[in-house]
């Protein structure tokens, strides 16, 4: 049994209405960056990703498609769960809410809030949004110039009256207040706590909800335990996804033990309130913990611009991996986006970033580095002599990258970090241009051994630290370096682990090819 320290993150799960696009690879590269760092810090990390299925959207579009809801469904996840391997995605799982174990996990839980006395059958009148799943009061609505009502997000609403069965949400609005007032870290970034504490403190307080449709406007869901006539809401049936994977409802699982309550849900901004309201009164009532965090990105806008079909400026992960690369890709979003924030990416900002921190940053530095060793030290990692200040200084920078990274990490500031650790990668270019290896071997071989050594030594502890972000060229140096494949975790950055002298490597190769755009020389 591992004796590390468990770690439970999670995307949302991502809607088969349609196919993924640049903020579905957002997310899942944003979440697995976080996963891969926790691994390598030396954390048991459990990470899901999947797919959520059931709904009115799903059932409308199969039939306009010709297709069976499950048929149309098992198409697109298929894609999804392709994008998660084309963008390197390290989860541990993908669920998909159309599986056996989640439709007993989703039953469960609602017999759960069902004993708990918080599920009652009624009627409901009032405005819903297909698209978004969801119900609206007449006082968050806005009307349009045509004389239709819509969500504040811009989706058509539609007058609804039908049976419906009812969470008692009303009775969790002081709960709620409570809870968030004991733990202001539990939604992040602080904008988006401050909307949910508004929400929750808006007059009147919450309303019950609906968690059922009647099965003559909606068949395609999981059914209501004991009443044919009914299928589950998507989100009480989407939000259990969570508990799901990690063996629910055997809540005295090995998995469900060592993982719940989980670390992270990491999701997009819009869908807030479900998982800071409802899922914590869901699971308030069926007497489980509540998750640490609930982090809520921005969006990704295309040259300043709203992603959208009619303006034709959605990307998909693929087309960005064939312009880009796929490390290159992932590196961008992590370094370009303020993480809680709306974040842009243009054609210009990605070459420009890639080739000045990349190709022209990193990248150069370790084949420079690696190719005057080979060359000049008979390509043999060289043996160090007496350290001078500035030695000493460069690999100090260089050990203590991790706590930095960590501090950012855990804030969820990944730009942060890499500005940080790319400002190691200025300090290796500056100590290069001071020492002049170049020069020092003509006039003092010793002295050129130990500058070649010291940069060498600094990039092994740069190689490490990027691997959560640029999984598949990191470790392309480090074994180039020849660093044994056992000591690349964060804590192998240290003088303890220092490049051992003496080892022979190949011809360097590069490792971050340079994006040419029009005007550069060929």
């Amino acid at each position: 049994m591992s004796t590390k320290t468990p770690f439970y993150i999670t995307t949302a799960i991502s809607y088969v209405n349609g196919i993924p696009h640049l903020g579905h690879a957002y997310e899942t590269i944003l979440t697995d960056v976080l996963a891969r760092f926790k691994r390598h810090d030396g954390y048991d990390v459990m990470f899901l990703t999947g797919t959520d299925e059931h709904g009115e959207k799903v059932a409308q579009t199969a039939e306009k498609n010709g297709m069976e809801p499950k048929e149309f469904a098992d198409q697109n996840a298929a894609v999804f769960r392709q994008m998660t391997k084309d963008l390197c995605i390290s989860n541990d799982d993908f669920i998909r809410t159309t599986e056996e174990r989640h439709y007993a996990a989703s039953q469960a839980i609602w017999q759960k809030l069902v004993e708990k006395g918080d599920i009652y059958l009624g009627k409901y009148e009032g405005w819903y949004s297909v698209r978004e799943e969801a119900y609206f009061t007449e006082d968050e609505l806005n009307e349009g110039e045509d004389g239709q009502k819509y969500t504040p997000l811009g989706t058509e609403v539609q007058w609804v009256e039908e049976p419906s069965y009812f969470f008692k949400l009303s009775e969790y609005t002081d709960r709620l207040i409570e809870y968030y007032s004991a733990n202001d870290t539990a939604v992040q970034p602080v904008a988006r706590m401050n909307e949910i504490m508004s929400f929750l403190k808006q007059e009147g307080g919450l309303k019950d909800l609906s968690v059922s449709r009647d099965k003559k406007r909606l068949k395609w869901g999981i059914p209501v335990p004991g009443d044919d006539d009914h299928v589950m809401y998507v989100w009480l049936d989407a939000l259990t996804n969570y508990i799901t994977a990690i063996g629910y409802p055997d809540e005295g699982a090995e998995s469900f033990k060592k993982f719940w309550p989980a670390n992270y849900h990491v999701i997009g901004k819009d869908i807030t309130r479900f998982h800071a309201i409802y899922w914590p009164a869901f699971l308030m009532s069926a007497d489980l913990a509540l998750p640490e965090t609930i982090f809520a990105h921005g969006f990704i806008n295309v040259n300043g611009i709203k992603m959208s079909k009619s303006i034709g400026n959605v990307l998909s992960p693929s087309d960005l991996i064939d312009a880009y690369g796929l490390d290159q890709t992932r590196y961008f979003l992590m370094r370009e986006v303020a993480h809680g924030q709306d974040g842009n990416f243009s054609h210009e900002q990605a070459v420009q970033r890639i080739n000045a921190d990349l190709a022209n940053g990193l990248g150069n530095l370790a084949q420079r580095t690696l190719s005057m060793i080979y060359k000049n030290c008979d390509g043999v990692i060289p043996q160090p002599h007496a350290y001078t200040q500035a030695d000493e200084e460069l690999l100090a920078a260089a050990y203590a990258m991790v706590e930095h990274a960590r501090k950012s990490f855990d804030e969820v500031k990944i730009h942060r970090a890499l500005e940080h650790v790319w400002s190691v990668v200025g300090a290796c270019d500056a100590y290069v241009d001071a020492q002049a290896p170049w020069t020092l071997k003509k006039t003092d071989f010793e002295r050129m051994e130990t500058v070649l050594y010291v940069l060498a030594e600094a990039i092994r502890c740069l190689a490490i630290i990027v691997q959560p972000v640029v999984p598949n060229a990191a470790p392309k140096i480090l074994d180039q370096m020849l660093a044994p494949k056992d000591e690349r975790d964060f804590v192998h950055i240290g003088a303890d682990y220092a490049l051992k002298s003496g080892v022979s490597i190949g011809k360097p190769e590069g490792v971050f090819p340079r994006i040419l755009v029009e005007g550069d020389a060929s």
